[in-house]
């Protein structure tokens, strides 16, 4: 079993987005150009925010979203196993699928 000796650290940048830098340890593999970090950038909420209020379309019904918190703190919500599992055989396929295209 190899350890992974690198070091991840958060980061603010100017604009306010949060930064992910992962520096390579000594040990870790080098196939990169010495002195490269790999990065992630997070968008902060507001920036979410921004973009759900733009006037884009929104994947999510927030009647329904509202009526499924009612049912759920009233008792009323009932789970489907039978189709929460064949949504889920389903996403498989399509993932399958897609990788192979």
């Amino acid at each position: 079993m190899k350890i992974d000796n690198s070091i991840s650290k958060t980061i603010a940048t100017p604009s306010g987005e949060s930064k992910v830098v992962r520096n390579k340890g000594e040990n870790a593999p080098t196939t990169a150009k010495a002195g490269t970090t790999d990065e992630v950038k997070l968008t902060s909420s507001s920036q979410l925010q921004a973009l759900s209020s733009s006037g884009e379309s929104q994947p999510m019904d927030s009647a329904k979203v509202d009526a499924i918190k009612q049912a759920i703190s009233e008792g009323r919500f009932k789970i489907n196993p039978e189709k929460i599992a064949d949504g889920l055989l389903n996403s498989v396929k399509e993932l399958l699928t897609d990788s192979r295209t």
